[in-house]
């Protein structure tokens, strides 16, 4: 069961990012702050619920939460690395918000201030807290919508099925085709020995 707040009678923003392991594709990062008095059913992390589920939750949490969505492409990621792409894509996924908040909570052991707002880092806060749940509902259903739609100008590498993700299938693709602008350099596409030939 998860709770609703983490520190009662304080406006909490939760936070989540998608796509932190793929070899291909942007991160992307949500914001929600789940108004009191809204009850929103099923709430879990992401990767725990069946695609027709999360879309369904996308939809509910879309209507009655606030919320923002926020992505840094691959070139990003290369150029000050995963991490720190991951917050940046939080930290403009709370800057888009309208609505003000007063205390953020963010899945995972890492984070970097915004601004003078006090922030939480809760270790598998998606399986713990509703608003961590929420953003990382939509984080993944955005970036994977995102993911589709590139699949449709290279189907070759399955991200419709693999979305960007290391599969077997997808590193057998960047071995016969190559690699896109869409690939993340800075990550292990390959074997060392193999990878080498890429650029």
């Amino acid at each position: 069961m998860l709770s609703n707040y983490l520190y009662k009678n304080t406006i909490e923003a939760g936070c989540d990012e998608a796509g932190r392991g793929c070899l291909a594709g942007p991160v992307f990062a949500a914001a929600v702050i789940i108004p009191k008095g809204i009850r929103i059913k099923g709430l879990n992390d992401s990767k725990q619920l069946s695609e027709k589920v999360r879309k369904e939750l996308r939809k509910e949490i879309e209507e009655k939460c606030h919320w923002q969505v926020a992505q840094l492409t691959p070139q990003e990621i290369d150029r000050i690395n995963i991490l720190n792409a991951s917050i940046q894509s939080m930290h403009l996924a709370l800057g888009a918000m309208s609505e003000t908040f007063e205390h953020i909570l963010v899945d995972g052991n890492r984070f970097k201030a915004f601004g003078t707002i006090p922030y939480t880092t809760v270790v598998k806060g998606d399986e713990k807290l509703k608003c961590i749940a929420a953003a990382s509902i939509l984080a993944k259903t955005h970036r994977d919508d995102y993911m589709e739609n590139l699949a449709l100008q290279f189907p070759q590498y399955l991200w419709h099925q693999n979305k960007g993700y290391p599969t077997l299938a997808h590193r057998d693709a960047i071995r016969e085709h190559g690699i896109t602008e869409h690939h993340r350099r800075t990550f292990t596409l390959l074997p060392d020995y193999e990878q080498m030939s890429l650029f």
